[in-house]
């Protein structure tokens, strides 16, 4: 006689052969109750490549389906129309919703996880900063100083010892720093020979690792964490209150300069007041702005200002590394426009001419985007172009990555690391749609610091490239890691060789 639990087995290797012909041309299973989930898990190491294979599959869009009861149902899209909707055409109806602000809650009411009006006067307030004359200049200054102090002689030290550096870390105690002290008005000091552990520094980059994790797991999951205070979560609030500590300091710091500053009449004329937060409170008026908004701005722009331009030329000088030609042309180009043989000489003009390193870091961008997804969500009902109803509160995510790999974009060698791709037959940079290159985003919410992003890269690219040659580490492993900035997982390990030019 047949028992009930063979009956149970027998109905369950039903269903589960029965998904299994539905999905068996698809890249990605959808299961009953676990919905897409083992799929994403399975995959996890190459996620970001998957997510491409399954869009791909799906002609640029598709419903990923999570587990039964977790609401974890996403639209997610590469397509450039669907995201010009988005970001552009419709972007009243598209905010960054309620699961994006659960879990970037770290950013506080910031430009990045604010909506509408209170994103208004975010980007209003800094929009008008980052346009001062004097503010730009301010951040040239201190790039340069810390290119020129720092990250030169760091490499230096390197090259003469002949040690194995991890050039990914380096970008990031340097970005650190730089955004540090154009936002705080404060030098951290994390990038120097002795490569010292700075507490604040280090809570960022655990931070962003419980951030991506937030993304994969069910929202109840995590927030159970958070509520028991265990697990990933239970460092994440560690971390962010070490974060939290710095800044509320700096912004304490800021209050008493800024009243001996008023009872002796000082200006913002010296350049030790010409920081982000000083300008802000000098503008409104010490006392008249509420320390969280101070702490909210501050760390939406160090998270932006450090992590992005590390990610960025991290992979920019892999794929210079691995294309000698590459190389050869940037540096023929920095000769041309270099009267002495300092790359200091260059200032912001010459960097501006540099069209061919422009187009070097437009293309490691489009391949690798520092922000590899972003989030949207739903008010009201919508259509998208490719057809997709959208109905309220769908968070909606689109692939930076993806769309960098689509040949409907880029061609049919969009896989390949070719910087002439962005350069005009009259030498010139062609202009790629926002929608279309999205790496500083699209439409009203496009990012303010992209001039300054470029300058700073190319800034350190021209400098390290003119004085060394990077030499990869023969079998390092290159690989994304799992967070929300598309870092390399084991690093950069690199040789340096002092060039004589």
């Amino acid at each position: 006689m047949v028992g009930i639990g063979e009956i149970l087995v027998a109905i369950l290797l039903f269903v589960l052969i029965h998904y299994w012909r539905l999905n068996k041309h698809s890249p990605i299973t959808n299961w009953p109750l676990l919905g897409m989930l083992p799929s994403t898990l399975l995959n996890l190491s190459n996620y970001h490549d998957y997510l491409t294979s399954v869009l791909k599959h799906h002609g640029g869009t598709f419903m990923y389906i999570g587990p039964w009861l977790t609401n974890m149902n996403i639209v997610i899209t590469s397509d450039p129309m669907n995201v010009h909707h988005i970001t552009s055409t419709k972007f009243e109806n598209y905010g960054k919703g309620s699961d994006f602000r659960d879990i970037f809650e770290i950013l506080g009411d910031g430009i990045f996880r604010s909506d509408f009006e209170t994103w208004k006067y975010n980007r209003t307030i800094l929009h008008s900063i980052f346009k001062k004359p004097s503010f730009q200049l301010f951040i040239h200054k201190t790039i340069e100083r810390k290119v020129d102090h720092c990250l030169l002689p760091f490499l230096d030290h390197a090259w003469k010892e002949g040690v194995q550096i991890d050039l990914q870390d380096a970008f990031q105690r340097l970005t650190f720093d730089n955004i540090c002290s154009t936002v705080l008005g404060f030098d951290p000091n994390c990038l120097s020979i002795e490569l010292p552990e700075v507490a604040c520094e280090k809570a960022f980059n655990e931070a962003e690792d419980a951030l991506f994790h937030r993304h994969i797991k069910p929202s109840c999951w995590w927030k159970l964490q958070k509520w028991l205070q265990v697990g990933a979560e239970k460092k994440f609030r560690e971390n962010q209150r070490i974060v939290d500590q710095m800044l509320y300091a700096k912004i304490t710091s800021k209050h008493k300069m800024q009243g001996q500053s008023s009872s002796s009449c000082s200006t913002l004329a010296d350049e030790s007041q010409l920081d982000l937060l000083n300008i802000i409170i000098k503008e409104v008026g010490n006392g008249q702005m509420e320390d969280k908004f101070l702490r909210d701005t501050a760390i939406n722009l160090l998270a932006a200002g450090r992590d992005t331009i590390s990610a960025g030329l991290t992979w920019f000088f892999w794929l210079v590394a691995t294309h000698p030609s590459v190389e050869a042309k940037i540096l023929e180009e920095i000769r041309e426009n270099l009267c002495e043989g300092n790359w200091k000489d260059l200032g912001v003009e010459g960097l501006k001419r540099l069209v061919y390193l422009h187009g070097a870091i437009c293309e490691a961008l489009r391949l690798y985007p520092p922000i590899p997804f972003e989030h949207k969500s739903a008010l009201k009902s919508d259509v998208l172009p490719s057809g997709h109803l959208i109905k309220p509160n769908t968070m909606i995510l689109y692939s930076l990555y993806s769309m960098g790999r689509m040949e409907e974009i880029w061609g049919e060698d969009c896989l390949k690391f070719r910087p002439e791709r962005w350069i005009s037959n009259r030498g010139g940079i062609i202009h790629v749609p926002s929608y279309k290159f999205i790496a500083f985003n699209a439409g009203p919410r496009s990012c303010l610091g992209k001039d300054i992003s470029f300058i700073q890269m190319k800034m350190v690219a021209a400098a390290i490239l003119w004085n060394y040659h990077i030499k990869l580490v023969e079998g390092h492993p290159i690989s994304p890691s799992g967070s929300v900035v598309f870092h390399m997982k084991h690093g950069l390990k690199v040789m340096v060789t002092k060039r004589s030019i």
